[in-house]
């Protein structure tokens, strides 16, 4: 047997000799990170016991946010801000969990866009629980049985969900957080042959987002509302000859084979989550702050109303009416602004906003997510 040589005919190591001397630098690497991580979650179950003497919230938000700023910021490359973000979010998810586990409530069942949202935002350390409905979520964060709900609250091409809007009249929940994610629709099923399905299950938006391509590829397939594209891949996995239009998380939750990938007919499909809690959150200095009201049922009310923000120069960056339910002909407004509650300008423009309302309720001020780089389904 012949024996290996450890340099090339010019001397310098062979192709195996210098890809193992690299590898024993990204092991000593890899032992320094692991240490350092370590330390650092040591330093937050430090600040956990500090904060549960002074009473305080687990969840910073606010530190959350500028702390992965600052490093998108000062990131020289190669790793991506996005990369850096998912890792992140994993670290600052281990520390909350050494400080105190962290219970959220989402609209379920498993593997929902909510709940792939949810996992996102927390990292996958939390303690997840699904609910039926946006009202349940609302109601075990109410009963303190959770520290936080996830429910969705608008989408770029289906509009607002109107559930959500109407139960902060009634809640005293306040947004802690908001989280952009791009959707993206999968055909799901047992089989990997698209000759095999005849039937497919998934909710109304995802069939209607999806129109074109099962147009084009499963025209004769017969297609079966569901609650949710979660249950629409439950039900594929326990029926041959079906397939499910949902996400790609959901495959390896129910055990199904992705047949085909992005089937949606746009690609900008963004759905807009809010996170719920009992909690204010501190400022960011990249803040928004969300508002409803109701106006005199009077000609030019709503323009005296928002009259003050434009003195101001605030940006408004949503304005949505939705029926009051109590009063014929009499609507909520819920308004998205930029700034913070604690910021002078804005909490005196409110306060002048108020003046001029029958009713007028700050629904939280919390750091602003980055519209244009969601995280991706």
């Amino acid at each position: 047997m012949m024996k290996r040589t450890t340099k090339t005919k010019s001397g310098s190591p062979t192709p195996g000799r210098r890809i193992e001397a690299l590898r024993k630098k990204i092991d000593d690497i890899d032992s320094r990170i692991l240490k350092m991580i370590n330390r650092r979650l040591k330093l937050a179950e430090e600040i956990g016991r500090v904060k549960s003497r002074a009473g305080n919230q687990v969840i910073d938000s606010a530190r959350e946010q500028l702390l992965l700023r600052h490093l998108a910021d000062i990131n020289p490359g190669p790793i991506t801000n996005s990369a850096l973000k998912h890792i992140y979010t994993e670290i600052i998810a281990a520390a909350r969990e050494i400080q105190k586990p962290q219970r959220v409530a989402y609209l379920g069942p498993e593997a929902t866009f909510t709940h792939i949202a949810a996992m996102n935002h927390f990292g996958r350390a939390g303690e997840f629980s699904s609910r039926a409905s946006i009202p349940d979520v609302f109601n075990a964060v109410e009963k303190r049985s959770f520290n936080y709900g996830v429910v969705p609250v608008e989408n770029s091409i289906e509009g607002a969900v109107n559930y959500t809007l109407d139960l902060f009249f009634e809640s005293e929940l306040k947004i802690c957080a908001e989280i952009y994610y791009a959707i993206s629709h999968d055909l799901l099923s047992k089989t990997a042959s698209l000759k095999k399905i005849k039937k497919i299950y998934s909710h109304p938006h995802a069939f209607a987002q999806c129109r074109q391509w099962l147009r084009q590829h499963l025209p004769d397939a017969d297609l079966v509302e569901c609650s949710s594209t979660a249950e629409a891949a439950q039900r594929a996995a326990r029926e041959a000859g079906t397939a499910a239009i949902s996400s790609r998380e959901a495959a390896g939750f129910y055990k199904l084979k992705v047949v085909a990938s992005g089937i949606e007919d746009l690609s900008r499909n963004i759905t807009r989550f809010l996170v719920i809690g009992r909690e204010a959150v501190a400022r960011t200095a990249r803040d928004k702050t969300s508002i409803m009201f109701v106006t005199a049922h009077v000609p030019g009310a709503l323009y005296r109303v928002l009259q003050p923000l434009a003195e101001a120069d605030i940006n408004m960056l949503k304005l949505e009416s939705r029926p009051t339910k109590h009063e014929n002909w009499h609507y909520f407004f819920f308004v998205d602004v930029e700034g913070h509650i604690k910021d002078p300008a804005v909490s005196d423009t409110i306060a002048k906003m108020k003046n001029l309302c029958f009713y007028l309720k700050i629904l939280g001020s919390y750091p602003r997510a980055d519209e244009d780089s969601p995280a991706s389904g």
